[in-house]
């Protein structure tokens, strides 16, 4: 099954941590869908938006972290399973129950340099892919966030994972990024490489008239396959870096018009996943007429979604 994806931008501040929760949380209150969360970046800040500072503390003093999994698997080569290192139940959203995550910790930058010291990149990135392969089945959806930048991690990622999404500011220095990864997509192609399921801009000022011009500027580019629903910098998303001592419902942390936009972005993106899942193994004319089906799937689905609103 093609669920994975993995979150990543080559420049960093553009809320690509804040991103990936409000996905998860959105697609598992909304959607219905279970969900593993991998933090693959050594700032760990998803594993601090989901779970509580206690518990993460003691996943990561007692050796349940990605890290752990990693040296374990890769410089011991042992036979541990990566659902030893899952925590589950994860979130403070009441509803969204069905996330898992995979913690990480500052020691995934050490770990890296290990395996670039001693070449052991190709049973990395293995390592990657036979753990995708079964997450994929054990999930309906595997949200991988990555590091920015091009770590030797951030790059197994890249070419294991069904697909990718680029979470990008409406600005110059975050859309060089971009362009970046685009290049570096192109090289060795013979290597394998996720697919681009598309840019979210992401964080954009709805009063600013020069974030608009680079909206539009980014949506020009076909290329980009920016998704629809664009993400503005609401204070309700700036809170989520706060989590909750105490369960809270889903409409709490992501009130009006900022659970409606991340409900349109998941529309989308679900659709975009089965779409694509599909894609290869049909011809032109009818890849054509399901996506025009698609299109009046996801509005009944919006319609349905809206019914559920909680007050």
């Amino acid at each position: 099954m093609r669920n994975t994806i993995t979150v990543m931008n080559a420049k960093g501040g553009v809320g690509k941590s804040t991103l990936v929760l409000a996905l998860a949380e959105t697609l598992a209150t909304y959607h219905g869908k279970s969900i593993l969360v991998i933090d693959a970046d050594a700032q760990a800040s998803i594993s601090h938006l989901l779970v509580r500072q206690p518990q993460l503390e003691a996943a990561q003093s007692g050796g349940r972290t990605i890290v752990d999994y990693l040296i374990g698997a890769v410089l011991k080569e042992s036979t541990a399973s990566w659902r030893e290192f899952v925590l589950a139940d994860v979130s403070d959203v009441d509803d969204a129950r069905s996330i898992a995550l995979m913690p990480s910790d500052t020691a995934l930058t050490l770990f890296e340099r290990e395996v670039s010291k001693g070449e052991h990149e190709s049973r990395l990135r293995k390592t990657i892919g036979a753990w995708l392969a079964e997450a994929s089945s054990s999930f309906d959806i595997v949200l991988i966030d990555s590091a920015p930048g091009l770590s030797v991690l951030t790059e197994c990622f890249l070419r294991e994972a069904s697909f990718y999404i680029s979470p990008t500011k409406p600005d110059l220095i975050s859309t060089r990024g971009l362009k970046f990864l685009r290049e570096f997509r192109e090289r060795d192609p013979q290597m394998g490489f996720a697919e681009n399921l598309g840019v979210v801009i992401n964080m954009k000022d709805v009063l600013s008239a020069q974030d608009e011009q680079f909206d539009q500027w980014l949506r020009q580019q076909p290329q980009n396959r920016c998704f629809r629903q664009s993400i503005p910098r609401v204070g309700a998303l700036q809170a989520t870096g706060f989590i909750s001592p105490h369960p809270r419902s889903y409409w709490a942390k992501y009130p009006g018009e900022t659970g409606d936009h991340l409900r349109h972005l998941t529309l989308e993106l679900v659709g975009r996943i089965e779409g694509e899942a599909l894609e290869a193994d049909q011809p032109e004319e009818v890849s054509g007429a399901r996506a025009k089906r698609s299109e009046g799937k996801m509005k009944s689905m919006w319609g349905a979604l809206k019914e559920r609103r909680v007050q």
